[in-house]
């Protein structure tokens, strides 16, 4: 048996997360490893492992998702001077829990590549 998926759990609400944003597409919270100032993670409420897996049906909720990102940068104050926004796809991107995630991280100047020190 495969232990449940973590994000599957916040969205059912099983599992604590500082939740900053929840509508019926997507929730979003504070990453608890993060790697700048701001860093939100925007899932989506229904489970997709990968971006590998995503199919045509998902593009608005993929729109939907960066939408969302873009509002929390407003709200977060970090869209004025910039923010990233990355899907890490699959384990050589570092991809570490199979649901597909959007991180939102800003607050701090960046460089590339996105990780590590950057």
């Amino acid at each position: 048996m495969s232990k449940p998926c973590i994000f599957c759990e916040i969205v059912a609400g099983r599992m604590d997360a500082d939740v900053i944003h929840r509508d019926d597409q997507v929730v979003a919270f504070h990453d608890i490893h993060p790697q700048a100032p701001t860093h939100v993670l925007i899932i989506p409420r229904r489970h997709i492992e990968s971006m590998v897996n995503i199919q045509p049906d998902d593009a608005s909720l993929i729109g939907h998702m960066h939408l969302t990102a873009k509002k929390l940068a407003h709200e977060l104050g970090i869209a004025d001077t910039g923010y990233r926004s990355i899907f890490n796809c699959g384990r050589d991107a570092g991809q570490t829990v199979w649901h597909i995630h959007l991180h939102l991280m800003g607050g701090r100047s960046m460089g590339w590549p996105p990780w590590p020190g950057n």
